[in-house]
């Protein structure tokens, strides 16, 4: 999903939802929703979801929270509260039943620089010194799970790649903002590349998902899969200068 998407969904300290909306337009919510689920009305599983305000690039004059409250509800979370929410608004918000949360009680606190203290020059040194290390790149990182995921469990590995040693169940889903390795049977729903990133892949030992999802760009199978990739290994990625989701097969060595 790109970082132009209306929407976009976070976890926090809560164990809630946190849905980022930079509109609030209801008929332009619902078409991100839709790319972005691929149409399932059930994508989730009666979370909670808490509406953060903070990206709006304008605050609009009015707010339809009945529209809101609505369409999360359509895909099974249970709108409880707003972060970030412009003043005027909050007393509209208190009509729709939604409390008003603070970044404390989010776990997302806003980030404020604050100038660095003036720090007195020192002398010249007597003798040149030897130049410090130039900076290793960071390693991206990973998160492993070891335990197979059952139905109605979610994993989301934030700026990260996410490693699956066990297999995913019909029901389960699977977010990362890199790469998802599935070493077990992938059959719930994978979504790689959640920020955006176009380079992500999904890749697994036994290929057999209910939607696939690089960067936004989605596939389901309501059809069933086809035989050439129906439980084998199987990489998912996207190419081109469309960005064209492709699901090959992978060879054995």
């Amino acid at each position: 999903m790109s970082a132009s998407a209306p929407v976009q969904f976070r976890n926090t300290t809560l164990g809630a939802t946190v849905a980022v909306l930079q509109a609030t337009e209801p008929p332009a919510l619902a078409d991100a929703l839709h790319k972005m689920f691929g149409g399932m009305p059930d994508f989730f599983n009666g979370e909670a979801v808490i509406l953060d305000f903070a990206a709006l690039a304008e605050v609009p004059s009015s707010i339809d929270w009945a529209g809101l409250n609505s369409l999360m509800r359509r895909y099974r979370l249970q709108p409880i509260g707003v972060f970030n929410l412009p003043p005027e608004h909050g007393e509209g918000a208190r009509r729709a039943g939604l409390a008003q949360l603070d970044e404390a009680v989010t776990g997302n606190p806003r980030q404020i620089e604050t100038p660095a203290p003036a720090r007195t020059p020192e002398p010249p040194a007597a003798a040149p010194q030897a130049p410090a290390p130039s900076p290793q790149p960071a390693t991206a990182s990973t998160m492993f799970i070891d335990r197979p995921l059952r139905s109605g469990q979610q994993i989301y590995a934030r700026g990260a790649d996410l490693v699956l040693v066990g297999g995913v169940s019909p029901g389960a889903e699977v977010i990362a903002d890199g790469s998802i390795h599935c070493y077990g049977p992938l059959r719930g729903r994978a979504i790689a590349g959640a920020q955006g990133d176009d380079r992500a892949r999904i890749i697994t030992s036994n290929f057999g998902p209910e939607l696939v999802s690089i960067a936004g760009v989605f596939r389901t199978f309501e059809r069933g899969i086809p035989e050439t990739i129906a439980g084998r290994a199987a990489q998912v990625r996207l190419s081109g200068t469309e960005n064209t989701l492709n699901i090959e097969a992978l060879q054995p060595i």
